[in-house]
């Protein structure tokens, strides 16, 4: 074997080392704490209010339990910069936070589960909303945990540990829940996912605070009351922003995130549709899209992470990007050649799911790079809040486009 070859594999060796650490490791059980509240308020909700009878016009209103997601950047500032009284001493400032809303958060899904949402269903929606709010805190935190306790060199690994993390707390919830309901009953199925909140408040308990540079700007000795509160505004929310302003070509880096992922998420709207109307049975595709698709993204996610610790982020952006990106052609030919035949489905599955959890992991570490650690929090939000609005709102003009061509058209659309 040759000393290229030697070299070679103890490099490789080393990427996969670095998953083993033991702080990549307390990120993955980060993420599952930071995915398992999501489908609690989401899909597992809605088969829980279908079996209790609540009509289909309730059940779409609560989808707007998960408002707090998209808007959690307005409070951010006060979980990126405000001391929790005796624990922020005792804690630290990241972990007090992570620990006293990880409890509430067990609390509120506790709580959801008491309810009855067939006898009062705005008592449940309050509390989905309560759930999500706690949640979408939650993840405030963890996000800026994530990028201050690792080193740059693991933000890859972290990247793909973290959504890793994040999609087995979904099928927890998801899938998980769904069998536990089958035996068991709703109670006791939010009672046992409130219990595994209990990995994550371990996992913040045992990781160590990171250390972070502190923000500069007190008021002077002897300040008003009015002082010290503009000065504080100045420090958590009006800094965070001046600071990426002052940033070289910062529109053009907010142009990048909000597009990155978006022909990806604009393909993703009209799957479903696209595969029922061309022959595939419901069942076909539940095992190919979730279950195959799941093990697709999570290889894709660490294969990711691999990348941007061997090439660097840029680099791992712009190779990952236009693998995402021509992985939406397998569908071209999937329309073409494939209707109906599940060896198209697992090869389109296979390539867009693999491709979407590589550019993910890249992309994270890119959001992960871009925070300044004084204001983690508030930064991170803001662009992940920003990310939302592209794979959302902008991908919502999906169906619209799906009608106005044929589907082969459609997914050459979304490559462009």
């Amino acid at each position: 074997m040759g000393s290229a070859d030697v070299v070679a594999q103890s490099g490789w060796r080393q990427d996969v080392a670095l998953y083993f650490h033991p702080r990549l490791l307390g990120v993955f059980l980060l993420g599952f704490s930071s995915g398992l509240p999501l489908a609690l308020t989401a899909g597992t909700l809605a088969l829980w209010l279908t079996e209790a009878r609540v009509d289909k016009t309730t059940i779409g209103l609560f989808a707007l339990a998960g408002t707090p997601y998209t808007f959690k950047f307005l409070w951010s500032p006060l979980i990126d910069q405000l001391p929790l009284p005796g624990l922020t001493r005792l804690l630290g400032r990241r972990r007090s936070w992570l620990l006293l809303l990880q409890f509430g958060l067990m609390l509120a899904i506790l709580a959801l589960g008491g309810a009855d949402p067939a006898v009062d269903p705005s008592r449940t929606a309050l509390l989905a909303l309560l759930v999500a709010f706690f949640s979408a805190s939650q993840d405030i935190v963890i996000d800026a945990f994530r990028v201050e306790l690792l080193q740059p060199r693991q933000y890859g690994a972290g990247a793909a540990m973290v959504v890793l993390g994040y999609r087995v707390g979904m099928l927890a919830s998801g899938a998980g829940a769904l069998y536990l309901a089958t035996w068991y009953g709703w109670a006791t199925t939010y009672l046992v996912m409130a219990g595994l909140m209990s990995v994550g408040m371990l996992t913040a308990w045992w990781l160590p605070e990171p250390e972070v540079k502190e923000v500069a700007a007190s008021p002077r000795e002897g300040a008003s009351r009015r002082e010290r509160l503009l000065a504080w505004g100045q420090r958590a929310v009006v800094e965070p922003f001046r600071d990426f302003m002052n940033r070289r070509g910062w529109l053009w880096i907010l142009l990048f995130i909000l597009l990155f992922k978006f022909g990806d998420a604009l393909a993703g709207v009209m799957t479903g549709p696209f595969l029922v109307e061309i022959g595939f049975t419901k069942i076909t595709i539940a095992n190919v899209t979730k279950v195959f698709g799941l093990a697709a993204t999570l290889l894709g996610s660490v294969a990711g992470g691999v990348l941007v610790n061997r090439l660097g982020i840029l680099s791992a952006l712009l190779w990952c990007g236009l693998l995402q990106m021509l992985s939406n052609l397998v569908f071209v030919g999937l329309a073409w050649w494939g209707a109906g035949q599940t060896e198209w489905l697992v090869a389109a599955i296979a390539a867009e799911n693999l491709a979407g959890g590589m550019g993910t992991a890249a992309f994270v570490a890119y959001l992960s790079a871009l925070c300044n650690q004084a204001f983690t929090a508030t930064q991170y939000a803001l662009l992940s809040s920003f990310m939302s609005f592209g794979r959302t709102l902008l991908a919502s003009s999906g169906g619209w486009m799906a009608s106005q061509m044929s589907w082969a058209g459609f997914f050459l659309g979304t490559t462009v």
